[in-house]
């Protein structure tokens, strides 16, 4: 998305901005605007993109969510930012595929959706779209000139106030069995346990390669669903290519390219999700036996 990632032009003075999320499922049995115009679908719908943001930004302070709009059929989640570090970071993790992400991860585990959502994604601030952005230093400045231009709504004040109440235990409405607290930002939930959604390792590269056999393009095509590098024919491509080098290297290829093409979003919370797509659970325990 952007082209270039300046890190030093925005000065460390009092800094706000705003921008808006258009989110719109590609799933024909999940419609955001929809569950969320429904009163038994809207906290469920809000707690998805709150946990959403607080991933990619890393936190729960710098930014708040102002509105959530009609947009239909899109629903556009309108964002202030006070932090032009915290705005960096949400951008990066726009930028990188990240939020879209998290944005499946949530939304798997708490509107009992059979699949991860894929959802089509469009951020603006003001007449500005940015998903075409030529820079993030652009953006950022864009966002900072596009002043939000009204207080928190009401209604996300009482979401807000209902998300803190369930985190600290106090949920006297109906009892949900499959959610439970919600998982830190740098977790992933597996077999339901908690671990750490840290960045792909060398030792994760060996250990998927040695272990994953004739399955490989198979979970190269459930990691393809969230990275552009192996969509299309890059999977056939690495086959042929790499035939005559056997299995291991093969996958080892395969891995590879995906930490390459995801960065810092390559992270071993995707790889586990993609093996257990693959139906591959005990794969995905040998490499949590690492785990700290």
């Amino acid at each position: 998305m952007f082209k270039s990632m300046d890190m030093h032009s925005v000065k460390d003075v009092p800094w706000t901005g705003c921008a808006v999320l258009f989110l719109q499922s590609l799933c024909p049995s999940v419609n955001l605007l929809s569950l969320y115009k429904d009163p038994h679908g809207k906290f469920s719908v809000f707690k998805v993109i709150k946990l959403t943001l607080t991933d990619s930004v890393g936190g729960l302070v710098g930014y708040e969510i102002l509105k959530l709009h009609d947009a239909d059929p899109r629903l556009g989640v309108e964002v202030k930012f006070v932090d032009a570090t915290v705005c960096r970071r949400f951008l990066e993790s726009y930028s990188s595929g990240a939020v879209r992400q998290s944005l499946a991860q949530h939304s798997c585990r708490l509107l009992t959706s059979p699949l991860e959502l894929e959802a089509e994604t469009e951020l603006r601030a003001g007449t500005h779209t940015l998903d075409n952005c030529p820079s993030l230093e652009l953006c950022l400045q864009h966002i900072h000139q596009a002043q939000p231009e009204r207080l928190r709504d009401d209604e996300v004040t009482a979401l807000e106030q209902q998300l803190q109440n369930q985190a600290l235990g106090h949920n006297p409405q109906r009892q949900v069995t499959q959610e439970v607290s919600p998982v830190p930002s740098n977790c992933f939930l597996f077999q339901k346990k908690a671990f750490e959604d840290r960045m792909l390792t060398a030792a994760d590269l060996q250990c998927f390669s040695s272990g994953v056999g004739r399955q490989w393009k198979h979970v190269g095509r459930a990691l393809g669903k969230t990275c552009r590098a192996l969509k299309g024919p890059a999977i056939d491509n690495l086959a042929y290519e790499y035939e005559r080098e056997g299995l291991y290297e093969q996958a080892y290829q395969l891995l590879s390219r995906f930490m390459q093409a995801e960065g810092r979003a390559a992270r071993l919370g995707r790889l586990v999700r993609a093996l257990e797509d693959c139906k591959l659970t005990s794969l995905a325990e040998n490499m949590l036996e690492k785990q700290p």
